[in-house]
């Protein structure tokens, strides 16, 4: 037990610088609730069941611009599709946990969470103990800081002019930096950030989504021409 609590506590510790940087999305997220028309409760349930940061951004700021019920659904699902990934890959290590232990990791997995348990992976010191206090305390900071934002709603609005938004650039910047290890890898990440501002530019409403699915196009395509050579 003493064991158990170590990991889960090593990996909350882990997850804190993480947890800072967000603090402004969170912020940004609960004010965007509000201005969004949903109430209190509403706000703070859709932080509390969804989770998920990017999702709720681009979810709110579509049902603000009066988007439709399918446009917005169709948008949460290749926004969050990468998760079918990092489910895939974590496969092999959670497929032989019980249920009340895929459960909370399932639902706590996030690409914060993701990133940081591949280096721990790695390692060879990845736990599922690890995982849910890691997941825990970003999942408890992230209720915390959009509650933040629902408060500050009411005394300071537009908060998006603030450009808090600058925090999501910098949280992926830190998750991805490390994760580029190869040639392929780099160049799909140049190419999926060249065009997303070529394509932004251009007022392209599928930019994120075009840059996205040609940097992983590319990276595969240089990968397997490094294995022929």
């Amino acid at each position: 037990m003493n064991r158990v609590i170590s990991s889960a506590c090593r990996g909350a510790v882990e997850m804190l610088p993480l947890c800072i940087s967000v603090i402004p999305w969170g912020i940004l997220a609960g004010s965007m609730a509000v201005q969004s028309g949903l109430s209190f409760w509403q706000s703070v349930g859709m932080s509390a069941l969804v989770f998920a940061g990017a999702a709720q951004l681009v979810a709110l700021g579509l049902s603000m611009a009066g988007a439709s019920l399918f446009t917005l659904l169709l948008s949460v699902f290749v926004i969050t599709s990468q998760h079918i990934i990092y489910g895939l890959t974590l496969r092999e290590f959670v497929a032989g946990l019980r249920a009340r232990q895929r459960l909370p990791i399932g639902f706590l997995l996030t690409d914060e969470l993701f990133a940081l348990s591949e280096a721990k992976r790695e390692r060879a010191r990845l736990t599922p103990a690890w995982l849910i206090g890691a997941g825990l305390t970003f999942y408890l900071c992230w209720n915390i800081f959009s509650l933040l934002g629902i408060v500050m709603a009411s005394s300071l609005p537009d908060l998006d002019k603030y450009h808090l938004d600058y925090s999501i650039v910098a949280t992926f910047i830190t998750l991805i930096v490390p994760m580029i290890k190869n040639i392929s890898t780099l160049a799909g990440v140049a190419v999926s950030l060249i065009l997303s501002m070529i394509l932004s530019y251009c007022q392209l409403g599928s930019a994120i989504i075009v840059a996205g699915l040609c940097g992983m196009l590319t990276s595969l395509i240089i990968s397997s021409a490094l294995k022929e050579q």
